[in-house]
């Protein structure tokens, strides 16, 4: 596969530097051909004009077929670098430039070139002039006299081999530049095609390695473009999936952890039972542990499940209900007042007279609310308060929970709400927790979009949580409604 890349970037730049080259090469030949040749049609014209002025200058003192005319039109071929001939007015040519022997002397321009020279004012284009075998570019103009009379032609022409042989070295420069772009080219396109494609075979390598399971694969592109981008993209989803691996990995021991303990506890004393292992005086004793465990394992099950269609319900569906926080936290100190007498605790309900009206769903935040009281009075040292408060702030409402008793170590905060997750000091007094009541709350509270947040200083733990207040529209048309 990297061949491959290689080969087709490689082949692909090098093509696409051909076709620019040959394209480049194309427009600049034909461009430069026809500078080239109109250069040289304005040349000829131009020599053609001033040739013609003193050829008819001279006819006024001289005979057309002189030697002293015919000497003047050699020099003035010489002069313009052209082939120079003079007619009568038949188009019969008396004078050329190539001198006295010239084959051409007294043969004619074809006629249609003189028709259309007396026409126009000139004749301009290619043609075979007096019987030569290859054709010339030609400018043939009337001559005048003094009076206005006409008194013959003159033919200026040059070779068109000339043209081409001037158009064929531009060319070849041409064609000596674009090889040098070519040579310069190649080897650019080679470092620029290992420059892609390095990062991409690095990348292939780690996905490879990440596919058979190596989650701490890494790709490293110490570049700051589109690669390198996508580099960083690829390692924090890497990240993402590695963390969930480990979290499904964790979920999965510590449930069968979790369900191991009580099964074992109840197939023993079960089994104990039914084989008279234990006595008959303490069945009943043994019976009751039995069923705490199975109400242990119909907890963590019931949990679980919680957990699940918590996390399958649409937030904006959850926080289009209202209710009074208020009344919430009252109901629930009221469902807790056997378990907060029996660990022999004071209440502090600092509670607002007037009704909270939040945004959410009122069980799950009973549950949240329950969870919380029930983990501060499971925790808090007997004879201690636990105070419970509620406020609002703009349009935030905040709930929090505090209890005096073991500090929970620095190290556990950011663990408290994981799955699963027990501190030391819950393991040595709760022994029937399964360890997702504050894991229950923060995935209540993560899909109402809301916050959590503890401390834990000098034996003192607090929980806070916001809630959203529901505008005062609502509340009034509710407590119309009610």
């Amino acid at each position: 596969m990297k061949n491959s890349i290689f080969l087709k970037n490689l082949f692909m730049t090098v093509g696409l530097v051909l076709l620019c080259v040959v394209l480049l090469g194309g427009v600049s030949a034909a461009w430069t051909y026809r500078y080239i040749t109109h250069a040289e049609r304005d040349n000829l014209r131009s020599a053609a004009e001033t040739a013609a002025h003193t050829v008819s200058a001279l006819s006024e003192e001289l005979e057309p077929e002189s030697m002293e005319m015919q000497m003047n039109v050699s020099m003035l071929g010489d002069a313009c670098g052209y082939r120079v001939m003079t007619a009568d007015t038949s188009g019969i040519v008396t004078a050329c430039s190539e001198g006295l022997a010239c084959p051409h002397l007294g043969m004619q321009i074809p006629e249609d070139l003189t028709r259309e020279a007396d026409a126009s004012g000139e004749y301009q284009g290619r043609a075979a002039l007096t019987g030569d075998p290859d054709t010339r570019y030609a400018v043939v103009l009337p001559l005048s006299g003094s009076d206005g009379s006409a008194i013959g032609y003159l033919a200026v022409s040059a070779d068109t081999a000339a043209l081409t042989e001037t158009w064929r070295e531009s060319a070849g420069r041409l064609l000596m530049v674009a090889a040098v772009v070519l040579l310069i080219a190649v080897p650019v396109s080679l470092v620029m095609t290992k420059h892609t494609t390095d990062p991409i075979n690095e990348m292939t390598k780690t996905v490879d390695r990440f596919a058979r399971g190596d989650y701490g694969a890494r790709v490293d592109i110490p570049f700051d473009d589109e690669l390198g981008k996508l580099a960083d993209s690829f390692n924090l989803m890497a990240d993402t999936l590695e963390r969930q691996e480990k979290q499904r990995s964790e979920f999965i021991a510590n449930v069968s952890h979790e369900l191991k303990t009580p099964m074992t506890t109840i197939a023993g004393f079960a089994d104990g039972i039914l084989d008279g292992t234990i006595p008959r005086e303490k069945e009943q004793e043994y019976l009751s542990v039995i069923s705490s465990e199975t109400h242990r394992l119909s907890r963590l099950v019931r949990n679980m499940l919680d957990v699940s269609s918590l996390s399958a319900k649409d937030p904006d569906t959850i926080r289009s209900q209202r209710f009074d926080l208020t009344d919430v936290i009252c109901q629930t100190l009221l469902s807790l007042e056997s378990r907060i007498t029996e660990r022999n605790l004071d209440v502090d309900a600092d509670l607002p007279e007037e009704a909270i009206r939040v945004l959410g769903d009122r069980d799950a935040i009973t549950q949240v609310v329950y969870n919380l009281l029930d983990n501060a009075a499971k925790f808090a040292d007997p004879g201690t308060v636990l105070r419970v408060a509620l406020w609002k702030q703009n349009d935030r409402a905040y709930v929090s929970v505090s209890d005096r008793g073991q500090t929970i170590p620095p190290e556990e905060l950011p663990l408290i709400f994981d799955r699963f997750h027990k501190s030391d000091k819950s393991r040595s007094v709760d022994k029937n927790g399964v360890g997702l009541g504050l894991y229950l709350v923060k995935t209540i509270l993560d899909n109402h979009r809301e916050d959590i947040a503890v401390t834990s200083e000098n034996g003192l733990t607090t929980f806070t949580f916001t809630m959203t207040v529901a505008p005062q529209k609502q509340n009034a048309r509710e407590d119309r409604g009610s």
